[in-house]
């Protein structure tokens, strides 16, 4: 039955994909939004079942698929990947955001079967609503072979992403093909929903229900985003692999660790499809673009830029000591603003440079807090090592079945990575359990910064440190690779270079730093738990991080600044911003920073005519070999 209703969804995301070549991750929220609306309709104001399944899936998804596409997606049409990636992930948070506010989490919803009763076949009792779901997963998989393989519009729903211009000439509209893709996407996402709605005995739950349907994004990688009748067959296996491991295995394994596994299946089932799947067949829908990579400050810039920062942290910390802010101290909130600029400049590293976009660097964050609170009662230097050091071999290991994914497909790996890691690892009684993970201020050779001052500025020189070191990578001939790996992998690996150790190497350096980010951030707060470290604020920051400028330092300290703050001021309203953000700036590839107006530089640096690089240009080919022209 479950495989049934992640079939329904995976077949949405298959449409959607075949149509306008944008993997929808927003496809599980959609379903939340439509199952939640289901119960409002039939369980609070009694409106009958046909009825309110006419209303969600004609007048909700079909409107909003419509809606979505012609406003967010359309202006992604030949967009470099990892933009649509970050747009569909902003409508995600937007969705979760949006029913946070109308529902409220601590009230339970129970859904009731669509239609009641069951029969007894081969000595076992099947319910209704058990065959209704299946009954409709076939039908959905038939009409829609049907559509794209007998039809006219099928051919050209089909012929929309291949190509679009001699689609046009051919007389059809592009952009209406594109539209009733999403339609179609929106109404089996809602369709999924709803019916999966009654199978979660212990209420419906937002964060349950948008990660619900993940099994379905595992099917839809098994028929390769293309092929429906596969994808069909594929989720109900992984249905009946589910049901099997629950019914047969877990009865046989320690109890304390079954809810880990439970949570994790989904995400196992998907990473395990992304990485056995052959890497040719994994190719992302789109077409090579060309972007102007921000000015890389130079060396003595860095340093000045660095040693200022560090002063005005200086005056801040003295003005500010004491200050109380809800609860908390101002200097407590800045220590977080730095933590997490720390984090954020993993990110431009791996993502803004080498162009590997992950979604779990908040999983390394908390892995790293673990760590620093094991070692050495929570306080030492040699706990900071040691989790930079676990968490930049857990990163190598990520990256080495993942060197050959790219764009979407390696942003499904690192979000199944998270995922599963905040709901199979971190919530295990022997790690954060409930109470979470005590961590003491520092002490480094008898100096001990246990006050918030000398903590403050500890935090706020590693981050300054951390800043430079970034920037010098960048300057140096393995960032000018990084670069031209981001700017074509085929040729980087023409002229003999190997992609799997620079993509291993960047992946281990970034997860290093988000370790110690943890750990810094443990330090701060004194107590870090589970929630601290969940998958939808680690895909919030990257969010934010995407809106000032994934390729910045700068973008990485707004970024912190932005989520502490917001945060402070709006807790459930963080995501919404994210999400509305993101999708504001859907035409501004290198975020507010990257516009024109917002590019800023130290006044008594004159910068050089033609210093800029091209992405996508002959720049970054000799980029690989030292050739590049010096920035600053």
């Amino acid at each position: 039955m479950l495989g049934a209703g992640y079939a329904i969804a995976a077949t949405g995301l298959v449409v959607t994909y075949t149509t306008s070549g944008v993997f929808n991750f927003a496809q599980g929220a959609v379903g939340m939004v439509a199952a939640f609306c289901y119960w409002e309709l039939v369980s609070a104001h009694n409106v009958p079942v046909l009825l309110s399944l006419l209303i969600i899936l004609v007048l909700g998804a079909s409107v909003s698929g419509a809606l979505v596409e012609r406003v967010l997606m359309r202006r992604l049409h030949g967009a470099s990947s990892e933009r649509p990636v970050m747009v569909t992930l902003g409508l995600m948070v937007i969705l979760t955001g949006v029913a946070t506010l109308v529902w409220s989490p601590t009230t339970e919803r129970q859904v009731n079967n669509m239609v009641s009763g069951q029969f007894r076949l081969a000595g076992i009792n099947i319910q209704y609503q058990e065959v209704l779901i299946i009954g409709v997963a076939l039908a959905v998989a038939i009409a829609l072979r049907a559509l794209f393989y007998s039809t006219r519009t099928g051919y050209a729903l089909r012929a929309v992403v291949d190509d679009p211009e001699l689609l046009a000439m051919s007389g059809v509209s592009p952009n209406r093909m594109s539209q009733y893709g999403w339609i179609l996407g929106f109404m089996m996402a809602a369709l999924a929903g709803v019916l999966l709605a009654p199978t979660q005995t212990t209420g419906i739950s937002i964060e349950a229900m948008t990660l619900l349907v993940v099994n379905g994004y595992a099917a839809a990688i098994v028929g390769r985003l293309k092929n429906i009748p596969v994808t069909f067959v594929a989720a109900i296996a992984i249905g009946l692999a589910e049901n099997y491991v629950i019914n047969y295995i877990l009865p046989h394994v320690p109890q304390n660790l079954v809810p880990d596994i439970t949570y994790a299946l989904p995400m196992a089932f998907l990473f395990i499809a992304l990485v056995t799947l052959p890497s040719v067949r994994l190719r992302a829908v789109g077409r090579l673009t060309t972007m102007r990579a921000p000015r890389v400050a130079g060396g003595r810039e860095s340093l000045v830029a660095g040693a200022g920062f560090f002063v005005v942290a200086i005056v801040v910390a003295l003005v500010f000591n004491g200050t109380e802010v809800k609860g908390t101290t101002f200097l407590d909130l800045a220590g977080l603003v730095m933590t997490l600029g720390i984090a954020g400049l993993s990110l431009v590293l791996l993502t803004g440079y080498s162009g590997q976009v992950s979604l779990c660097q908040f999983s390394f964050m908390g892995i790293g807090a673990f760590v620093m609170g094991k070692i050495a009662g929570g306080g030492s230097v040699l706990g900071l090592l040691a989790a930079l050091g676990v968490c930049a071999g857990a990163g190598a290991l990520i990256a080495l079945p993942t060197i050959r994914l790219r764009d979407l497909y390696l942003a499904l790996a690192t979000f199944a990575f998270a995922d599963a890691v905040a709901t199979g690892f971190f919530p295990d009684s022997h790690i954060y359990g409930s109470g979470g993970v005590s961590i003491g201020r520092i002490d480094i050779f008898g100096i001990d910064f246990a006050g918030d001052i000398a903590e403050f500025l500890l935090v706020t020189a590693l981050f300054v440190l951390a800043a430079l070191l970034v920037l010098a990578i960048r300057r140096s001939l393995f960032g000018r690779r990084l670069v031209a790996l981001n700017d074509s992998p085929a040729a980087y690996a023409t002229v003999g270079l190997n992609i799997g150790f620079t993509k291993v190497a960047v992946f281990a350096i970034a997860a290093g730093m988000a370790g110690l980010a943890g750990a810094l951030y443990g330090t701060v707060q004194g107590v870090v738990g589970t929630t601290d470290f969940d998958i939808f604020p680690g895909i919030v920051f990257v969010l934010f991080i995407t809106i000032w400028s994934i390729r910045t330092v700068s973008g990485a300290f707004l970024a912190a600044v932005t989520y502490v703050v917001l945060n402070q001021l709006w807790p459930n309203g963080v995501g919404l911003f994210a999400g509305v953000g993101i999708i504001l700036i859907g035409r501004a590839a290198g975020g507010l920073l990257g516009i024109g107006a917002l590019q800023f530089r130290l006044p008594w640096v004159r910068r050089p005519a033609g210093v800029d690089e091209m992405v996508g240009s002959p720049v970054g080919m000799a980029a690989m070999n030292g050739e590049t022209r010096a920035a600053g």
